[in-house]
């Protein structure tokens, strides 16, 4: 299993709280992802500035991001641990991620960790319906895999 698929099952029940990055207490998707790379890789690479909770602009700003930092695959090379952006909706840039993972359910399908408000961290099978929504992948286990 990936040392980040690991470090990041650590974080499922954790609450969802906009804008956080602290296990047990509360995240948001980027949080858990930020809190996923402080305990693997120490300092972040850069702040993060206060965000709404609904962007308004059209800018691919977790995309811009996330290739600031790391290495953009083609989704079919992703493995479990790597990053996975979403679109919530058609046509409107991504603003959900989550991170890869083998499926802990013994069947062996890919799911998929991550945090949304109603539900905090959960680990989710990667369905059709979220499959159609990845926007791109980022391969985080080069970086602090």
């Amino acid at each position: 299993m990936s040392r980040i698929v690991e470090v990041a099952r650590g974080w499922i029940g954790t609450p969802y709280l906009h804008g956080a990055a602290r296990r047990g207490a509360g995240c948001d998707c980027l949080g858990l992802v930020r809190g996923v790379w402080a305990a693997l890789e120490g300092d972040e690479p850069e702040p993060v500035p206060a965000y709404p909770r609904m962007e308004a602009r059209g800018d691919e700003i977790l995309r811009d991001a996330a290739a600031r930092h790391l290495h953009e695959i083609a989704c079919a090379e992703a493995r479990p641990g790597d990053l996975l952006l979403f679109r919530l909706r058609a046509g409107r840039p991504a603003r959900h991620l989550g991170l890869l993972a083998d499926g802990a359910d013994g069947t062996g399908g890919p799911s998929f960790i991550h945090a949304y408000e109603g539900h905090g961290v959960v680990e989710s099978r990667l369905t059709p319906p979220w499959r159609r929504r990845i926007a791109a992948c980022f391969a985080l286990t080069e970086r602090i895999g």
